[in-house]
């Protein structure tokens, strides 16, 4: 019995280096000699300091620049360390009050008469709540506000969201989109603005 307990207390010792400490910090350093800017966050920098996250959607709601898929992640949205979904399904009244109310948004914003289509992902949040990317549907519906706001050519803005897009990994997985920080701060480099 007593072998038993001592062979089980040295396996878990064991185990718990292996798996708790080796095997993560093998991976941790691989990763940041093989992937170092995917390994950092996928890190942003303008100037020397870190803007965003390639992965994380961020809050824009300055009419001189696009906007993200609305946020469910904590209170008040974009919180990072609250990420989820609203969890809702589609026939909650609370979920279609917050599509409507959103839709009126969008509408107001980009001067659009009741009943002109808009892309889903400008009016429902996605499951993280932190989506970094819109639909180039989304991003082109938002050019002619964008291009106004900035005394810019909507050629020019059109422009930069085309080449803005990401299409599909290796060509077939995915659906083409665009990463909503990368895009505005490239319109900054055309017409710097304060956010």
């Amino acid at each position: 019995m007593t072998r038993r307990v001592l062979t089980g207390v040295f396996m878990l010792v064991v185990m718990t280096v292996l798996t708790g400490i080796i095997y993560p910090l093998t991976i941790t350093g691989v990763t940041r000699v093989l992937f170092p800017h995917q390994a950092s966050g996928s890190l942003i920098y303008r100037q020397g300091q870190a803007v965003g996250s390639a992965l994380i959607g961020q809050r824009f709601t300055s009419p001189r620049y696009f906007h993200g898929r609305p946020s469910a992640a904590g209170k008040d949205g974009y919180d990072a360390t609250s990420s989820g979904g609203s969890n809702l399904g589609p026939t909650n009244k609370e979920l279609v009050a917050a599509i409507a109310q959103r839709l009126a948004r969008v509408q107001a914003e980009n001067g659009l008469p009741d009943g002109t289509p808009v892309p889903a992902d400008l009016v429902t949040a996605s499951a993280s709540g932190l989506d970094p990317d819109i639909s180039p549907a989304a991003a082109y519906l938002q050019v002619p506000r964008v291009a106004r706001a900035r005394n810019l050519p909507e050629e020019t803005v059109r422009a930069l969201v085309d080449r803005n897009i990401t299409g599909r990994q290796f060509g077939i997985l995915g659906e083409p989109r665009v990463n909503v920080l990368k895009l505005n701060l490239e319109l900054d480099q055309l017409s710097p603005s304060a956010r």
